[in-house]
């Protein structure tokens, strides 16, 4: 999956497959996550926000299964 990079201090960069609803987080720590499920509404409003890992924390990562990629 392509990602892009994003001005975060704890995400480097972000993909998303529209076909599966499927959301790829890289961290700066180099660990890859991906979040399944995730509609194509919920990652625009992800992509704008002030805070990516602040919205990551507050309505993806205990709201969508996952698996380290």
């Amino acid at each position: 999956m392509d990602r892009q990079s994003v001005a975060s201090s704890n995400i480097v960069s972000v993909g998303y497959d529209e076909g599966s609803e499927t959301l790829e987080v890289e961290f700066a720590g180099g660990q890859v996550y991906q979040y399944y499920n995730v509609g194509a509404a919920l990652y625009e409003q992800f992509k704008s926000a002030s805070s990516k890992g602040q919205f990551l924390n507050a309505h993806i990562r205990n709201s969508y299964p996952y698996s380290r990629v």
